[in-house]
């Protein structure tokens, strides 16, 4: 039986570059976006260029019978999960009161619960073959509130703060978990985020280079990963400031200008 990697949210972006550099390292995928025909393009592509087997399974994971689907097929096809890649989610930009609170409820079901649910069920199976290494994709934005983004930090809070708590759980196991934090990346974010726009792209990394990061640490069993050396910069920040009235100020600041698109 070969090891195969799970891979959430592959259809593009970071998820679909850490998928293609576990396809060139010969292991077989498992991945998961809404997107089928997108998925199913992907299939066909890495199967040609690899020689590797690859599944695709079309879902949406704010949905709760997703992650039951994902387990029947794994049990169904005897897969052996390796590696679990927590990568789908999405963000929402502008002041909380002015959002779409349902599109905020499938953003927390998301980014939260379906990445939670999935790696209960996944490192069951992990601890079982006696080996496992999990990356969960968090975000600079996990360090500190960021007005504007409120909830969207929120949940990414939760993503490392979770990571970091499983990864001491499962110590004394051969199990590894790893938490990225990554900043502004040129993915489809940018598309589904609304307000984002070309200033902030303007820095942002490429899913590329942030992959590549990525992947080493899962691999190195690192417990945590910040992706370029901007956002290192940042997370420094964040240790030496406590949040304060006047870091949530400037925070604000520059978010109402990406917004104005100053």
């Amino acid at each position: 039986m070969n090891e195969t990697a799970l891979i959430t949210g592959a259809s593009s972006g970071i998820g679909l570059e850490i998928a293609r550099l576990f396809a060139a390292s010969g292991k077989d995928l498992l991945l998961v976006a809404r997107n089928s025909e997108r998925l199913e393009d992907i299939r066909k592509d890495f199967e040609a260029k690899y020689k590797i087997r690859v599944s695709v399974l079309p879902l949406d994971l704010s949905l709760k019978e997703s992650c039951d689907r994902i387990v029947s097929y794994i049990e169904k096809e005897k897969l052996q999960i390796v590696y679990l890649v927590n990568n789908a989610g999405f963000g929402d930009f502008g002041p909380f009161v002015e959002r779409n609170y349902d599109k905020l409820d499938n953003m927390i079901a998301l980014n939260i619960s379906a990445l939670s649910r999935l790696t209960h069920v996944i490192v069951g199976q992990m601890l079982k073959q006696g080996k496992g290494r999990i990356l969960n994709v968090a975000s600079i934005a996990a360090l500190q509130p960021v007005p504007q983004m409120a909830v969207y930090a929120a949940t990414k809070a939760y993503v490392l703060s979770f990571s970091q708590a499983l990864s001491y759980e499962l110590r004394k196991q051969k199990l590894s978990v790893t938490a990225l934090l990554p900043g502004p990346t040129d993915t489809a974010f940018f598309e589904r985020g609304e307000g984002l726009n070309s200033r902030m792209r303007s820095f942002s990394m490429s899913p590329q280079s942030v992959a590549k990061t990525a992947y080493r640490a899962m691999l190195k069993g690192r417990r945590r990963v910040t992706a370029g050396y901007r956002n290192k910069f940042l997370a420094l920040l964040s240790k030496l400031f406590p949040v304060n009235s006047l870091l949530l100020s400037i925070s604000n600041s520059i978010a109402e200008e990406d917004k104005n698109g100053l």
